[in-house]
């Protein structure tokens, strides 16, 4: 069996379990309910193991994983969660919905990927499907702003949530294009060398993931939602400046108990990748900038970046509050 099947059995498993508890973990009102659109595999152990600190804390935290950032971000919307984990920048636009970005979790790091049976270069992939992650996401807006720059237009956009479940798509012959995390990279080319070629992206500054919360909330728990932003970047500086802390901490707290040994062993690897672009300050008002960059030019936020103001989008009274705490990197 290789080492991508086990894997994506135990991600398989994780995902139902957590699916049949959702409804359960959202109907709860006192704790600080995080509604997490993607599954729990070793890409987020990071943010399990600072999760885990907040609780130390005195923050009670109940995380649902649901199958979509989409469903994620309603479920903040529609007060069956506090806080949200994904870039809700084209709902805070187009429905003006009361929520805010309060942190930036992570910057895009992805690889546009293709079949070389099929494809070759980005000029094939006119009039051909894809794969993104979810509507909205920083996966669609990549791959959006490339068929820009390119010239080209998708016949389709499948909507297929998690790296892994893109990845082995891509390896069964399921899909023949579609864009993979750092992850699904070493995976591929372990799994089928020569099989798939990755597409030249050059230079992209954004927000993969975020934090975000309804403004009701972040102004009536503004210190548990310190603490959590304070839990997770210490964890980040942490993981940065040693990216073996990420094993260790998953062995602290015991998370992800159902992990394969291979899934184990891809944690320090993943890290030692994922570590350059892990916001150390929790983004603030230059990653919101870069944002309206990103997502003006890829068609996820419409008008002029310039003309568009951090205050619609983004709440960072708790995230300033930590870094005059714990300094800013």
């Amino acid at each position: 069996m290789s080492i991508f099947v086990r894997r994506l059995r135990a991600s398989a498993v994780a995902a139902a379990l957590c699916l049949s508890t959702a409804i359960p973990g959202l109907a709860m009102a006192d704790p600080m309910r995080i509604a997490f659109g993607d599954i729990a595999t070793v890409e987020s152990v990071h943010l399990l193991a600072a999760f885990e600190r907040a609780r130390e804390k005195g923050v009670d935290i109940k995380i649902t994983f649901l199958k979509s950032e989409d469903i994620a971000a309603q479920a903040v919307v529609g007060g069956q969660a506090d806080i949200g984990v994904g870039g809700p920048y084209a709902l805070l636009q187009k429905v003006k919905a009361p929520i805010r970005i309060f942190m930036q979790l992570s910057r895009l790091q992805f690889y546009p990927v293709v079949n070389t049976e099929f494809y070759k270069e980005w000029k094939d992939l006119d009039g051909q499907e894809i794969a993104v992650h979810s509507r909205g996401s920083g996966t669609e807006a990549i791959m959006q702003l490339m068929a820009d720059k390119n010239d080209i237009a998708y016949s389709n956009i499948s909507y297929v949530p998690g790296a892994e479940v893109r990845t082995g798509a891509l390896l069964q012959g399921n899909v023949k294009a579609t864009i993979v995390d750092s992850s699904g990279k070493r995976i591929l080319e372990k799994e089928a060398p020569g099989k798939f070629a990755f597409l030249p992206l050059g230079e992209v500054s954004a927000t993969d993931e975020a934090l975000f919360a309804n403004t009701d909330y972040l102004s009536k728990n503004q210190k548990d939602v310190e603490i959590l932003i304070e839990s997770i970047l210490t964890t980040w500086r942490e993981v940065q400046a040693d990216p073996k802390a990420a094993a260790a901490l998953r062995d602290q707290y015991k998370l992800l108990p159902d992990a394969t040994p291979d899934m184990i062993a891809d944690i320090q690897p993943y890290f030692e990748e994922a570590a350059a672009v892990l916001p150390l300050n929790g983004g603030g008002e230059d990653a919101a900038r870069d944002d309206f960059d990103f997502y003006t030019i890829s068609g996820a936020l419409e008008g002029k970046p310039e003309e568009l103001k951090v205050e619609d989008f983004w709440d960072l009274t708790a995230l300033n509050a930590v870094l005059e705490k714990i300094g800013n990197k």
